[in-house]
This record gives C-alpha cells, structure tokens and sequence, in this order.
C-alpha cells in the first residue's frame, strides 16, 4: 500500500472509528442498563440541537445563498430515492408507507452531523446543518402526511428545530450579532448535542429485532444506493462544487433514521419491519460509510 492510499485509510478510519465507537458504547451501555433516554432525547431535540442550529444560522458568515442548491440537492434526494423505490414495494409485498419513510428520511442528525465534520472540518457544520434542516423539514410534513393525510403541517412551525432555524437565519438575514458570552453560551450547549446524538443511537438500537430480517437486508441495500444514485442525477442539473457534491453524495448514503421507526410505532404502522429496517440500515453503514468516504475523500 503505498503512502498515498495509506493516508487515505487512516483518515477514514479517524473519520468512521468515532462515530461508531460512540455509538457501540451507547449499545453496550443500554444493554446492561436498560436506561430510559426519551429525557436525553427530549433535551437534544428542544434545547442541545435547536442551539447549535441558531448558533450557527446566526453566525455573520453563514451565506443562505451559498448553500441554496445544496438544500435543493438534499430534497432531490430524499424525494427520488422515494420515487425511485417505489416499484420495489410491490415487489417485496411490502406496504409503501412501512417502506419508503425509511429509503427517503435518513440519519443526517445523528450519523450524518458527526460524519461530515469529522470527514471535512468545522467549516463543513453549516453545511451539514442544511442537510439536516432539509430533512427535518420533509420528515416531519411530507413523511407525517404518508402515515396520516389528515396531519395538520403547521405543527411543525411549533417544533424547536424549525424554530431556531427561522429565528438562525433571520438574526443572520438583518446583520445583527450575537454577544460573545451569549454566543459562547449557545456553543457550548450545542457541543452537546452531536455526541449525545451517537449515543442514544447505540441505545436505541437495543429495542429492535432481526423479526424481519429480509426486509432489512433489502434496505439496508436499496437505501444508500438510490441515495447516491439520485445524488449523481442531481448534481447533473444543479453542478454544485466539488465540495458540496461530497457533501450531497455522503447524504444520500446514510442509513435510515431511528426516527422512521419512533413514528411507525406512534401510527402503528409495521413496526417491527420498520425496526428491522432502521437496524440493518444502520449496520450496513459500517460497510457503506467507508466506502463512500474513499470515493469522496
């Protein structure tokens, strides 16, 4: 291996090894605790999360134009992977709203965050903030509205997340800055929030089964294939930089969200399915994550 290629595989390994060494520590704490993380859950997606969001929409040097075809990009992706799959429901003889959710809406909070930064830098953070807003976003309306039509979407301008989005970008928008003790105050309570993401991952993988293994081999298969190959279609039509098409490519190969199988079990939607699925997906990013990185790196 020459020095090259052996530069390469060390920074996917620091860059892979964390994540998953974080999350392994969340499993193995949860299998011998049996901890209940819906409080850590709760703080993360109220308090931790929506500060790191303001914190850095707020910042003067976050560009909303800079980053505009990237979030484009990032719908695109999650959209057609829908699309794209939706011939393999039939299939599989498998229910579109048990399948789709979980090929569409991916762990760009928990996996997706932490991987990025560590792959690229600090100053990839904003980027991988609009990825994460973007799926949010669609996750809580579009993937709310293919469990119940009856959903109300304005629910989700209550959300914490979309409210630090709307106050992050509109501080930002007139030009004002946050105080630097404010500002120190809301980093720090951020930093919180990505490891904390990877580790109640690790717990919260405890709770599934294998029940419905073929279905989870399927997508942890499909998932991060139709996201890269809809990433490619996308970067035909909006030619984003090299940098935000890693980005985008990285995205699009991220497992499902645990998130898919919280909502399936509140609409009582083939839970067990979408657990396998959600479980599979993620251990299948142990291979897809690697080789993802060696193509983008």
């Amino acid at each position: 291996m020459d020095s090259t290629a052996l530069a390469l595989a060390e920074r996917i390994f620091l860059t892979v090894f964390p994540l998953f060494a974080i999350v392994l520590c969340g499993y193995l704490y949860g299998r011998y605790k049996k901890p209940d993380m819906a409080l850590a859950n709760q703080l993360n997606m109220d308090i931790f999360v929506p500060a790191l969001i303001f914190f850095v929409l707020s910042d003067k040097s976050f560009d909303l134009v800079r980053y505009q075809s990237l979030a484009i990009g990032a719908a695109l992706v999650i959209l057609g992977s829908g699309l794209l799959l939706w011939p393999f429901c039939r299939l599989l003889k498998v229910q579109a709203k048990t399948f789709l959710p979980p090929m569409m809406f991916s762990n760009s909070g928990n996996l997706g965050l932490p991987l990025i930064i560590l792959a690229f830098g600090e100053h990839a953070l904003p980027a991988a903030i609009m990825l994460f807003i973007v799926e949010m976003t669609l996750h809580f309306t579009l993937g709310i509205y293919m469990m119940d039509h009856k959903t109300n979407p304005w629910r989700l301008l209550r959300m914490p997340i979309i409210i630090a989005t709307i106050a992050g970008l509109s501080w930002s928008s007139i030009g004002l800055t946050v105080p630097a003790s404010i500002a120190s105050a809301l980093d720090m309570l951020g930093q919180i929030s990505i490891p904390l993401l990877l580790f109640t991952l690790g717990v919260r993988l405890i709770t599934v089964d294998f029940s419905a293994w073929k279905i989870g081999v399927t997508g942890a298969l499909l998932c991060p294939i139709a996201g890269i190959l809809v990433a490619y279609a996308a970067q035909q039509l909006l030619q984003l930089s090299s940098e935000q098409f890693a980005y985008l490519i990285i995205f699009g190969a991220l497992p499902p969200a645990v998130l898919n199988y919280i909502v399936a079990e509140q609409y009582n939607q083939e839970p067990k399915q979408v657990a396998s699925i959600v479980l599979l997906g993620n251990m299948g990013a142990l291979f897809f994550i690697p080789a993802t990185l060696v193509f983008v790196l």
